[in-house]
Order: structure tokens, then sequence, then C-alpha cells
């Protein structure tokens, strides 16, 4: 929830050795790759796939996560056969491509704070012919603004797209930029940091996908057996953090994952579980049709799908998760 615009800035190399990612390396007999696109840095907020990920693991099923610098550019990875499954809500760039791509899973819903400088803002009004910044073109963090400033009959001056929820919440404190868009952690972040020199903005209920896991139908229908554990393992995951927030804490150390998490950061992990399971953006079922109906509402009205008609079966493939719950039971 994906918090898709939102991650820490870790050095990427340090990450790939402290979670496994083993690009070009050959697995063994009988276990299945898949090519996992991230488009940001991994976080606190991707504990349910590094966990996920570890169980598939051991099921024979090897996620090969790779951070990209924006989530246009893992989903054009996607596209281009470059990755298998992407991570994120790109609905106008996968109804334009020629390429049939389906959503199937729905990691968690949209959970993120507007934020602006209180020196110079102190509604949305006021955002009237400003700059803001976001996470990426055609990101959940745009479609938020977007259709907040629809709502509030404001126009921007400039968006521009700033990846990494850190990045932008470091950019608010040194006063680089005035109004952005952060995830839960950050927000608390600079809350903490300056409470007294920003203003967080209100927003209506929120139902639509932050992060929700696509791929191509061909990479979907090839690999049934490979995406069934992933998903299996994803329900499993997130069931147990909803149940018990306190699980991606005891899970992270037990699996030694994100190692090199800053101190300032790991204090965030539980309050941000907690605040999530509270709030309810991680779904147990997966989301599906549900979450398919809410993102079709939800991005239409921000402008990111166009035209009369559209369905959520040109949008989503309901297979796999119904085959996942039809096993564990829903």
């Amino acid at each position: 929830m994906r918090v898709r615009g939102r991650r820490l800035s870790i050095a990427l190399i340090a990450l790939a050795g402290a979670l496994g990612i083993m690009a070009g390396s050959a697995f063994g007999q009988g276990t299945t790759k898949i090519r996992y696109a991230l488009g940001d840095v991994v976080g606190i907020d991707d504990l349910p796939l590094l966990i996920a990920a570890e169980r598939a693991k051991a099921r024979g099923v090897e996620v090969e996560i790779t951070p990209f610098k924006s989530e246009e550019i893992a989903t054009q990875a996607v596209i281009n056969g470059q990755a298998d499954v992407g991570q994120g809500t790109p609905y106008a760039a996968l109804q334009k491509v020629s390429v049939p791509i389906r959503f199937f899973y729905q990691l968690s819903t949209l959970q993120f704070f507007p934020i602006v400088s209180k020196e110079h803002y102190k509604g949305w009004k006021d955002l009237d012919g400003q700059d803001i910044a976001v996470q990426g073109r055609g990101s959940g963090t745009e479609a938020i603004m977007i259709l907040a400033a629809k709502q509030h009959g404001i126009k921007y001056k400039t968006v521009s797209y700033v990846p990494g929820s850190q990045v932008r919440a470091l950019a608010l404190l040194k006063g680089t930029i005035r109004a952005s868009i952060l995830d839960a952690p950050n927000k608390s972040y600079i809350m903490k940091e300056a409470p007294d020199r920003f203003v967080i903005l209100p927003l209506g209920e929120l139902k639509a996908s932050d992060e929700a896991l696509f791929a191509t139908t061909a990479f979907l229908e090839k690999n049934q057996a490979a995406v069934a554990v992933l998903v299996e393992e994803l329900l499993k995951a997130t069931r147990a953090i909803n149940a018990n927030p306190s699980f991606a804490v005891e899970e992270r150390k037990r699996l030694g994952l994100l190692k090199d998490l800053p101190d300032k950061m790991e204090a965030e992990v539980l309050p941000f579980y907690q605040e999530g399971v509270q709030g309810g953006i991680f779904p147990g079922d997966g989301g599906g049709e549900r979450a398919a109906a809410n993102d079709l509402e939800f991005f239409a009205l921000a402008g990111q799908i166009k035209g009369d008609g559209v369905k959520a079966t040109d949008f989503w493939h309901f297979g796999p998760l119904k085959a996942a719950l039809g096993r564990l039971g829903s």
C-alpha cells in the first residue's frame, strides 16, 4: 500500500544481498522462477510479499524480486517480457497496450496522506495553481491527487514525479517541495520530525487498489501451478498479519528480511501494520471482484480509465485467486 509510492532509499545492491535476489541464477530441477518487477525500492510495506516469497521458495517457486526506478518502468518490463509479474495499478498503461495483461491479486488498498507546508497552504483550495509531487505517472498517488483536484474544483500548476515516499518526505523537510502525498510510515516520520511545519489534508474513503499484481494472460495460463503457490502464500501471510500485526515483525526477524533497515524505520514496522490492519487495507481474500469494481470506479473518476462499457474482465483475471480461495477457504 503498494504503501505502490513509498519505500526506503536503501541501496539496491545491499537489498539484493539481504533478500536473496538471485538474478541470473540457475535453479534446481523442479523449481520454477517468477521474475517479479517492483516499481520502487523494497520497504517495510512489502513484508507480506517478502514473507510469501520465502515460503513459496520452500514449495519450489523462486520469486526473483527486482526493484525498478519507477512503476512505469516496471510495467514496461512486464509488457516487454523482461518480467513475469508486476506490482502496481497501471490501469492507464494496460488499457493502451496490445499485449493482454490482467490483474489477478490485490495486495493492499490505498492509504495515503496529502501533506503540505503549513507556511504556504492551509487547505485544498490553496493548491490551486500550485506545484505538487507524486510517486509516478499512473500511480495511485497521482490518481488520488487528480481526483481530489476535481472534487475541490482546483487545477495544479505542475505534477512532478518523485519516486519513493521517503524521498518525498525528505524533500518536504528540506523545503524543496511544498506539497506531496506520503504513505503511512513516512507521514508519521515527517509529523514526528516537524509537527508544526505541515498539515495533512483530508481525504474521503478510498477503497481502490494501492498495490495489485498483474501479468500477461499467456504467463498466467502457462504457469498456473507457480502462480497458485504465490497467491496462496500471499493469502496466508496477509491473513496472519490481519490476525496479529506482530507477525510481520516476527517473520522479518526470523527470515532475515530487510536487514539494512534504518533504526528509525525499524520502529515504524509494527505501527504501520497495526494502522493498516485497523484500516482494513490488507484484503484477506485477495480483493477479487470487489477490488476490480472499486478500481474501475476510482480510476475512471481519476481519468486513468477511458471509455464507456469497460468491464472488470477487461483488466482482471479471477481464475488464480478463485482457485486459491477454493483450497484455503474464503
